[in-house]
């Protein structure tokens, strides 16, 4: 065979003494082939050299071998979410497996990706579509529900269920994270949340407030930042200027707990410093600094000092699990309901508990 020939389906068929006709069935699982059959046409066909023509694979199955993305934030606040860059690439991970690309187009606002929806739509750009950040009445389900395009929903669930979701236990992580803290005796706690919209922001909230009522804090509040992490140290430091200042800040982000735990620091060495936080000399932490934890983990919580105590999930399995779920849809398979995956740990850390990391 030349050098430059490229290995078909009709050459494998060859090769086995098949007709083209099964050998395609094999290749795409379809019925009317037995299971041995196809293992030996896959491997065969992988021994051969063999890859689809996705271009001519799309005309024939009006498939397009794509999957829309398409999180409603900019390019710049992306970079700053370590947890969705590891999401997109379990994405990938799961969705390159079987031959599809991801079509990634972050939207400035809610309308502009209900109008790229419609678009992609028109002009059959996409075969499904992954979720994110569902919203209190979000129209995102019911209208790509209408459009006919298969979607599932990263968080959730869909009130509605149009929308088959994978979600993660974070009422479960909140009661960890306040156990953890009312064990290190901090009774006064804030929680910086990012959007008051997201639907996870507001179960976050939820049961953030419903557990506060629990334990019977001395004090607990709720602030919004809009993941703004400027915002989330001004209102930190400030709240530290008060004369019943908290004793510990919960953060829904770590670049909001980073950012905070430097100003801080900052603080504590001014002049304007509260006597609760002045720094003593030849003391590596400001005085009396208050526990900070971080409701997602990356590299950053390691990198400050004192390290952050976080929450760990693997963002990259989730991306995977989520992948996987719409390739059923894809498939032809029933898929419905919510499910609940991810139990995250709670990787303690100096900001809570000195020097050495353990998890819960």
């Amino acid at each position: 065979m030349p050098a430059h020939h490229r290995v078909s389906l009709k050459d494998v068929a060859e090769e086995l003494g098949l007709s083209q006709t099964a050998v395609s069935f094999a290749i795409n699982d379809k019925p009317g082939v037995s299971e041995e059959t196809k293992n030996k046409v896959k491997q065969t066909a992988k021994r051969m050299g063999w890859s689809p023509v996705y271009a001519a694979q799309a005309l024939s199955s009006s498939r397009t071998m794509t999957v829309g993305f398409m999180p409603s934030r900019s390019g710049g606040n992306l970079q700053t979410e370590s947890f969705m860059l590891h999401f997109m690439a379990g994405l990938h991970d799961s969705l390159s497996r079987k031959g599809y690309g991801i079509l990634y187009r972050p939207a400035q606002s809610l309308q502009e990706e209900l109008n790229i929806y419609r678009d992609w739509s028109r002009r059959k750009r996409v075969d499904g579509v992954v979720l994110v950040d569902l919203r209190t009445e979000d129209p995102r389900p019911r209208l790509l529900d209408e459009l006919g395009i298969p979607a599932v929903l990263a968080g959730g669930p869909d009130p509605n269920d149009l929308v088959p979701s994978l979600s993660i236990d974070d009422s479960g992580t909140m009661d960890r994270i306040l156990r953890h803290l009312l064990d290190v005796g901090r009774t006064r706690i804030v929680y910086f949340s990012g959007d008051r919209d997201l639907d996870y922001s507001k179960m976050r909230v939820a049961a953030f407030n419903e557990l506060a009522t629990k334990y019977a804090l001395e004090f607990s509040a709720v602030c919004y930042t809009n993941f703004d992490s400027q915002s989330a140290a001004t209102q930190t430091c400030s709240m530290m200027n008060g004369g019943f200042a908290p004793d510990a800040f919960i953060y829904e982000n770590e670049t909001m707990a980073a950012a905070s735990l430097r100003a801080l620091e900052r603080l504590s060495v001014s002049e304007q410093a509260p006597d609760n936080l002045r720094s003593m000399p030849g003391s590596p932490f400001p005085k009396n600094l208050p526990a900070i934890v971080s409701f997602e983990d990356s590299f950053v919580c390691t990198a400050t000092y004192p390290s952050i105590t976080a929450v760990h999930r693997d963002p990259g399995e989730y991306g995977k699990r989520v992948a996987n779920l719409l390739i059923k849809r894809l498939m032809g398979e029933s898929v419905s309901g919510s499910r609940r995956i991810l139990q995250p740990s709670l990787v303690v850390r100096e900001s809570t508990a000195g020097s050495s990391g353990i998890s819960q």
